[in-house]
C-alpha cells in the first residue's frame, strides 16, 4: 500500500481558511495513495497559543468539512492530522481520520499536552481513549506529537490491534534528535510501522523539525523528509508485520502490563 505523509509548512501570513484550502488540495493532488496524513495543529500551529479558543471549532465544522471532502474527492484514507476542537468550554487536541468514502471513521482526543503547566497543558483537556482505525490492510493506532515520549501509549495500540501508529506532530527543531530516535524506538519496541508527520516552518515564532519520517517494524527509516514543505511517499507491505513478529517473538515474552487475552 501506498501512503503519502503532507509536511504542510505553517506560514502566519495564511489564512487557516487559505491553509484549509491549500490542504484540502494537496490531498486532491494524492489520490494515487491508499493513505494520507497530515500533521498537528496545521490550521492554527501547534505553539500558537493565543489562537486556540479563537480558531476553535466544533467536531464537525469547517476542518471536518473540508477534510471529509477531499479524502471522498482523492478516493483515500485520510489521518487528517489534528485541530483544535471545541466541545462545551473545553478544547482538546483532536485527530480526524476519514474512509475514502469521506466518512468519518474515529477521532482521537490527544492524551499528553505538551507544557509542563503552560501551553497546551493548561489551555486544553486530555484526552483518555486508545483509538485503532481499522484501516483493511493495515489498522493503525493514533498518537499525537508528545505521545511519542510515552511507550505504554503504544503498547496499548498493539493490545488493541495496531500494527502501524500514525503521528501527526508539531515537534520543534530544537529537539528534532529526540523525534528521530523515538518514532524509531517505537516501531522497533512494537515491532510495527511509524508514520510521523510533522509540519515545516514556524508555529509563532518555534521553529518546527520537518522530517517527517516513515519506519518499518525492524526500525528501519524507508524515507525522510528535509525541514522544508513536501511530500513523503513511501510504499508498505502490510505483511512486514506479522512476518516481523513471528521471526522475532518478542512481544510474547512481556511481563508487565496489561496483554490481550490469547
Amino acid at each position: 500500500m501506498r501512503a503519502s505523509l503532507i509536511q504542510i509548512a505553517v506560514n502566519p501570513d495564511e489564512s487557516v481558511d487559505a491553509r484549509r484550502r491549500r490542504a484540502a488540495a494537496l490531498v486532491r493532488d494524492e489520490s494515487a495513495s491508499d493513505l494520507v496524513v497530515l500533521p498537528e495543529l496545521w490550521p492554527v500551529g501547534a505553539f500558537a497559543y493565543e489562537a486556540f479558543a479563537t480558531d476553535a471549532e466544533p467536531l464537525r465544522g469547517p476542518t471536518y468539512e473540508a477534510m471529509a471532502a477531499a479524502a471522498a474527492d482523492a478516493g483515500v484514507w485520510l489521518h487528517a492530522g489534528s485541530f483544535v476542537e471545541r466541545d462545551g468550554e473545553a478544547l482538546y487536541n483532536t485527530s480526524l481520520v476519514f474512509s475514502p468514502g469521506g466518512e468519518l471513521v474515529c477521532s482521537y482526543r490527544k492524551i499528553h499536552r505538551f507544557g509542563f503547566d503552560q501551553g497546551e497543558a493548561v489551555l486544553m483537556s486530555a484526552g483518555s481513549e486508545l483509538v485503532v482505525a481499522p484501516h483493511p490492510e493495515l489498522p493503525f493506532g493514533l498518537a499525537t506529537c508528545y505521545d511519542l515520549r510515552f511507550p505504554e501509549l503504544f503498547r496499548g495500540l498493539v493490545d488493541a490491534g495496531a500494527a502501524a501508529f500514525v503521528i501527526p506532530a508539531g515537534w520543534p527543531e530544537r529537539r528534532r534528535e529526540h523525534w528521530s530516535l523515538l518514532a524509531r524506538a517505537r516501531a522497533v519496541e512494537n515491532q510495527a510501522y511509524v508514520l510521523a508527520c510533522g509540519t515545516a516552518g514556524a508555529h509563532a515564532g518555534v521553529e518546527q523539525a520537518g522530517h517527517s519520517v516513515v519506519v518499518d517494524p525492524w526500525g528501519e527509516v524507508l524515507a525522510e523528509a528535509g525541514r522544508t514543505e513536501e511530500v513523503l511517499t513511501v510504499t508498505l507491505d502490510p505483511e512486514r508485520v506479522p512476518e516481523t513478529r513471528a521471526s522475532f517473538p518478542a512481544l510474547k515474552d512481556r511481563v508487565l502490563g496489561p496483554r490481550a487475552p490469547h
